[in-house]
């Protein structure tokens, strides 16, 4: 089992605007962990810093090991990554090839392109593990838009990340997609730690095992799905008073829409 992922005060400002002040959660292998909030609440902030993507101040402990303040490559090599809301692969690549440029066999470009005698076992597991096992010959991008966050994922995979942070990953998936993801990032938090940045709160409330609510940079609350929606600040700041319709609104509108939404509600 990995180390858990214990962030403690975490601040990040920007020109002496505070994005993120001073934010503490935790997550565990064997739990899907989701911070949730408002557009600009500061959840993609959070993993940046966590990344190295941005400067940040208190701490970011993967087991013992501290990340905050290390460079990005290094935070990667401590088996922490990262998926973005646009998915990052080579879209001109086939399946097998992206994993092997993420498993890093060191192949020529030459060589990508020949014929293969075998696939690495890592590379394997994943394509089984994200559903792509039957995909491995097509190009990247012509996959859907659900496959090609899996591939992501997957690349993660061979990489053997400890720590799996996941940007929106089923922004933009169909219902199925979006199902078909939630029990993958199930089975892979067997063993590691899944963090989720989400808007969808349907997704949310299928999936997520704890959740932590930011607003204004700041925690709002945390707890089960459960625990976090019967908070009354929760349902005033966020959710909305006016229960499953608000919160679906929220999850696709933009923040001022969605505010203006709330208030005609209440």
């Amino acid at each position: 089992m990995s180390a858990s992922l214990v962030v403690t005060d975490l601040r990040v400002e920007f020109s002496g605007f505070v994005a993120v002040g001073g934010v503490s959660f935790d997550a565990h292998p064997g739990e899907v962990r989701f911070l949730i909030g408002p557009n600009g609440a500061g959840k993609t902030t959070c993993i940046d810093a966590i990344t190295g993507l941005t400067k940040g101040t208190g701490s970011a402990k993967l087991g013992e090991k501290e990340l905050l303040g290390k460079q990005v490559h290094k935070i990667v090599r401590l088996g922490v990554g990262r998926t973005f809301q646009t998915a990052s692969v080579f879209d001109e690549l086939t399946v097998l090839q992206n994993l092997d440029i993420a498993a890093g066999l060191h192949r020529s470009s030459a060589s990508l392109l020949r014929a293969r005698r075998g696939v690495d076992p890592s590379i394997e597991h994943a394509l089984e593990e994200t559903g792509l096992a039957g995909e491995l010959a097509t190009p990247a991008g012509i996959l859907s838009h659900g496959q090609k966050q899996w591939l992501e994922i997957a690349m993660l995979l061979v990489q053997d990340a400890k720590v799996l942070l996941l940007d929106e990953p089923v922004a933009g998936m169909s219902h199925d997609e979006r199902t078909a993801t939630g029990e993958l990032l199930q089975r892979i938090a067997a063993k590691r730690i899944v963090l989720v940045v989400e808007h969808d709160m349907d997704f949310m409330r299928r999936f997520a095992t704890r959740v932590t609510v930011l607003h204004q940079g700041k925690v709002l609350s945390q707890g089960t799905v459960a625990e976090v929606q019967a908070d009354p600040q929760v349902q005033e700041v966020y959710l909305g008073t006016a229960g499953a319709a608000t919160t679906a609104a929220m999850s696709v509108v933009p923040e001022p829409v969605a505010e203006t939404l709330k208030l005609t509600e209440d």
